[in-house]
């Protein structure tokens, strides 16, 4: 799972807005900003659809401690 940092900054990297992430990730904007302010979200599927839409993208996240967003090499 991914967390709101790594939501933040991935869409830092590729240059998105909110809503655009919105948009590409077929949630609401809402969505995006209460996962991004770290409020939790009943639908793991929201996170999931973000995180597809982010990776689609080139965006690789790492969780080995250390929360790491980065552009796929």
């Amino acid at each position: 799972m991914i967390t709101s940092r790594q939501i933040r900054a991935g869409r830092a990297l590729l240059g998105w807005s909110r809503q655009f992430l919105a948009d590409r990730a077929v949630v609401s904007l809402s969505t995006v900003q209460r996962l991004e302010e770290g409020k939790s979200d009943r639908r793991v599927s929201s996170i999931e659809r973000i995180r597809k839409a982010l990776e689609a993208a080139g965006v690789e996240f790492s969780n080995r401690g250390d929360d790491g967003v980065r552009i796929k090499p």
